[in-house]
């Protein structure tokens, strides 16, 4: 048993070695796991009692020795092959278990002492076909656990039986041997008596030796498990500097004590310094001195609480010794229970925005400084004049409302472009438009009309603050900023063009189209109020862009449809393409299972459609393929789903249908397509034909694959059958074509 372990054991070594080595091993192995046999046999031969003393033939003993070595060497070759196929098996046992039967009969006729030996052949035989089959069983189970890394109940269970086995065939073979008196002398020459003694030595030495096999192959298995573990570590660290290094950013890792232990080539690169000049608290060097106290406290409270850690600070450059400013953030990186094993760092240089702040806060200085000796002036002066000085005091109080005023208009109207962006239909940016309109023009009421699908009428969709337009639906023709496509303003009293959608409004008014790639989609209509009677040049550019971001919105929208309806259509017949069925077909069967109801699916394919296009052309062909899918999306129920599956195959996905229904179904869609006239160039190009296969869900599967196959194979037998006509598959039933219909191959009626 513990050399059919070390068998188990020294399979998988032989099988991961290469070259040389796994000659080594292939050795080595051979000569345990023979030696083992080897030793097994004669500690058996102790169990027979005889009478007369017995002798062993030396030069006999070494070669039933050498009969087990080669018996165990041909089993480690052959189960260190990456596989090992029947042919392999059998030669294998043939040659395996005619060689521990040899080593048997050989150590047999090992034996001098004064009686014959006279063997019965059928229990020979027998002996012979056991090495086999023995040999055969142990090929099998070391083939199977040679790659267990450790020592399992099934590899143990495998070593138990091969090591049982070995010794059943042995003594079968003993069973063969009668032994009858005889005074024939023998030749005593090279021959030597088995003491208990050497036996003891004998199986001390295999033992050892099977021992010492089966360490070694743990040490290697321990050895390659460290060496993988090195490599994977070396790896991982070569893939986070490759990273580091990638990154625009200076990259430094810290260990969980605040001790830096990596920094990336960028930072060397900028502060001149090296990893140990770095390590410890050498980085400070480079920070500027106004800026080092701040940032070591904020460390140190990042260290303590364990929070994301955020700084500014400048640091010195080598090349010219100019400080730049730069963000410093740190985040720590935790283990499995919340401990942190790492803080993972960045600097970003921030010197250009820092720049442009500044700039702007010295040009908001130098507004400030002239306004306030503009103001000083206009002081000095109105001490003369003071009803001029009160007067440009409410001209600069005004200004300043209207900037406020402007400033909050140009954040809201930016707020609302980034809440269009994230819009995924069209009445999400209505009611976002809607939303935000009175907040950014509340100086007077406004409304939105918009065109309808047919681009006929126009029609208002909302208003605010009350706004009142006499007609809410109104032709394009009505309105002149839809007919030239650019903002309309009509100014009180004027009634040289006015909009006929708006006749009866007094005050001045503005309509602005809504624009999405170049098409009007509609208006965004404004009017004056006897508080704000005129609406400006300053107001139009807010009202341009309030139309502009919601047409740009809608454009985005549609494009994004156009995009999803191109990736789920079928270009030439309209209907939902294979990838679309995939989706629509594993929902629906979840939705079916959860229900506990039916779901019918119906392959269809077209007949003699290969003869369609020899006879009439391609043209023709895609004429019949697109004639058949508008005939199948009018068959077909609101929930169904017609997809096309593939040149002239079609799927269509029934929910809540079971057998009948869906069979029901595909005859009323078979009967009826034969009465459609298919016109191409003016001929008709004949009466067209379908055979159907019909699936079910649970009968036929649930998964999407079950049912496509059973509908598949339903419809190759509609085919075999002699086509024009419905079949519904058979329970389970999966053919070969099925098959191929689950692999994506054509399908060739």
């Amino acid at each position: 048993m513990l050399a059919a372990y070390a068998a188990l054991d020294l399979a998988g070594r032989v099988t991961a070695a290469r070259a040389r080595t796994k000659a080594l091993w292939l050795a080595g192995g051979a000569t345990a796991m023979g030696l083992g046999i080897w030793t097994m046999h004669y500690i058996g031969m102790l169990a027979l009692t005889l009478p007369v003393p017995v002798l062993y033939h030396c030069p006999t003993v070494g070669l039933s020795l050498l009969a087990a070595i080669a018996a165990s060497a041909v089993a480690l070759f052959t189960v260190s092959r990456e596989r090992m196929g029947v042919k392999q098996e059998i030669a294998g046992s043939l040659v395996m278990g005619g060689g521990i039967a040899e080593m048997h009969y050989i150590g047999m006729a090992a034996m001098r002492l004064p009686a014959m030996m006279q063997y019965r052949w059928s229990l020979v035989a027998l002996s012979v076909v056991l090495a086999v089959a023995i040999s055969l069983v142990a090929l099998i189970l070391t083939f199977r656990v040679r790659q267990e890394q450790r020592t399992s109940l099934r590899k143990a269970a495998s070593a138990i039986v091969m090591g049982a086995a070995v010794p059943l065939m042995h003594y079968t073979g003993m069973w063969a041997v009668r032994f009858h008196a005889s005074n024939i002398p023998f030749s005593t020459v090279n021959t030597l008596q088995i003491s208990r003694l050497g036996i003891g030595v004998i199986s001390c030495a295999s033992f050892a030796l099977l021992s010492l096999a089966i360490g070694a192959a743990l040490l290697d298995r321990l050895l390659r498990a460290q060496c993988e573990v090195i490599e994977a570590t070396r790896k991982d660290e070569l893939y986070f500097r490759t990273l580091a290094e990638a990154l625009p950013e200076m990259i430094w890792t810290a260990n969980p004590d605040g001790s830096d232990d990596f920094f990336s080539r960028k930072w060397f690169d900028y502060t001149g310094l090296t990893l140990e000049q770095s390590q410890g608290n050498g980085w400070t060097v480079v920070i500027h001195p106004d800026d080092l106290a701040p940032c070591l406290a904020k460390w140190k409270v990042a260290l303590q609480s364990g929070e994301p850690y955020e700084v500014e600070y400048r640091f010195r450059r080598a090349s010219d010794g100019k400080h730049r400013w730069f963000l410093g953030r740190a985040n720590p990186i935790r283990d499995g229970k919340g401990e942190i094993v790492k803080w993972f760092g960045t600097c970003t240089d921030i010197e250009d925005q820092k720049r442009h702040q500044q700039i702007l806060e010295e040009q908001i200085k130098e507004r400030t400084a002239e306004l306030a000796d503009a103001n000083t002036r206009l002081q000095e002066e109105m001490w003369e004049r003071d009803a001029a000085r009160r007067e440009l005091d409410r001209q600069n109080e005004k200004i300043l409302r209207e900037v406020t005023e402007r400033s909050q208009r140009a954040t809201m109207l930016a707020k609302m472009g980034e809440l269009l962006q994230s819009c995924v239909n069209k009445d999400e940016v209505f009611a976002a438009a809607m939303g935000f309109a009175p907040k950014i023009f509340s100086a007077g009421p406004g409304a939105v009309a918009l065109l309808n699908s047919e681009r006929n009428l126009a029609e208002v969709i909302g208003w605010w603050a009350e706004c009142q337009l006499p007609a809410t639906v109104f032709e394009p023709a009505s309105c002149w900023a839809l007919r030239t496509g650019h903002p309309h303003l009509v100014v009180a009293g004027d009634n040289t063009a006015r909009c006929g959608h708006a006749e009866g409004v007094k005050n001045t008014y503005l309509c602005v189209p809504i624009l999405a790639q170049g098409e009007a989609l509609g208006i965004v209509h404004f009017q004056a109020t006897d508080a704000s009677p005129a609406l400006g040049d300053s107001e139009l550019s807010f009202k341009n862009t309030f139309a502009g971001q919601v047409g740009l919105s809608i454009a985005n929208i549609r494009l994004r449809e156009a995009l999803r309806a191109q990736s789920v259509k079928d270009p030439l017949t309209g209907l939902y393409n294979r990838r679309y069925l995939e989706e629509t077909l594993e929902r629906e069967i979840r939705r079916a299972v959860r229900a506990e109801q039916s779901l019918g699916i119906l392959m269809l394919d077209l007949d003699h459609f290969k003869k369609v296009n020899d006879t009439y052309g391609h043209d023709a062909g895609d004429t019949v393929l697109r004639d058949a899918g508008a005939f199948l999306t009018k068959s077909v129920r609101v929930e169904d789903t017609v997809c096309r599956f593939g040149g002239e195959e079609f799927v269509i996905v029934l929910p809540t249908a079971d057998a009948e229904a869906a069979r029901s179904r595909a005859e009323r869609i078979r009967s009826k397509l034969r009465e459609l006239v298919v016109m191409h160039q003016g001929q008709s190009l004949g009466r067209i034909t379908v055979s159907i296969g019909v699936a079910e869900l649970p009968v036929n599967g649930t998964t999407a694959a079950d049912l496509l196959a059973a509908a598949d194979a339903a419809l190759y037998r509609a085919k075999r059958n002699g086509r024009d006509q419905v079949v519904v598959s058979e329970p389970l039933a999966i053919t070969e074509k099925a098959a191929a219909a689950i692999t994506g191959e054509p399908h060739k009626p």
